[in-house]
């Protein structure tokens, strides 16, 4: 099991994350300014089952590896944290612009969130983002990894879910919000990618 310590800064690191608009949030939004709220609530759900997919990947292949020899696991958690840092810079280093929300057809419910689903689990920089994001967090010493993987994805997965949910039963209210804080989304890249950096450097910095 993942410790206290670590469970909690898992939280608050993806609380962080979730609070800057993403594609995810913005495709919710979208979905239910479309469709309503149900349409909305359902694309957050498909978000979540979509990432799922990709904690319970990450977590199989990942307690592979560490079976298999420690140091390629940390070998793994070295590549994972370069590549955040390297997401960070990046998106440090895009210009600021003013939020779109994506277009997309009106359609039900149920359509909704098969291609939410679909779009998050055939998307490679998710996989990509769980495989360097996850191991992160875990640590050998803390006990069975593969129950660590699944307990940090089953948080992650449930605030997704919380999350998505609580935007689309108030659009109206977040639509005011977003209008008062335009400054936020034009900055989202750097605000997201001072996470990543930070992430990144965290973990270099304790494996020394």
């Amino acid at each position: 099991m993942p410790t206290l310590a670590t469970l909690a800064t898992f939280i608050v690191v993806v609380l962080g994350l979730f609070l800057i608009p993403g594609p995810a949030v913005l495709l919710t939004i979208t979905r239910t300014v479309q469709g309503g709220r149900r349409a909305g609530v359902m694309t957050g759900m498909g978000i979540a089952l979509g990432d799922l997919v990709h904690t319970l990947c990450a977590a199989v292949g990942l307690s592979a590896v560490l079976m298999t020899s420690a140091l390629a696991f940390d070998v793994v958690k070295y590549l994972g944290a370069a590549y955040l840092i390297y997401l960070g810079i990046k998106a440090l280093r895009e210009r600021p612009s003013d939020p779109q929300l994506p277009m997309a057809p009106r359609v039900s419910a149920g359509r909704a969130f098969v291609q939410a689903v679909a779009t998050e689990v055939l998307n490679p920089k998710t996989a990509l983002f769980f495989l360097a994001f996850m191991p992160q967090f875990v640590h050998a010493q803390d006990g069975n990894v593969l129950l660590q993987f699944l307990v940090l994805g089953t948080v992650f997965v449930a605030m997704s879910a919380m999350y998505t949910t609580a935007i689309a039963l108030s659009v109206r209210p977040l639509g005011k919000f977003v209008k008062r804080f335009t400054w936020l989304l034009r900055w989202q890249g750097k605000i997201i990618g001072s996470l990543f950096i930070g992430l990144g450097l965290r973990v270099a910095m304790q494996q020394r």
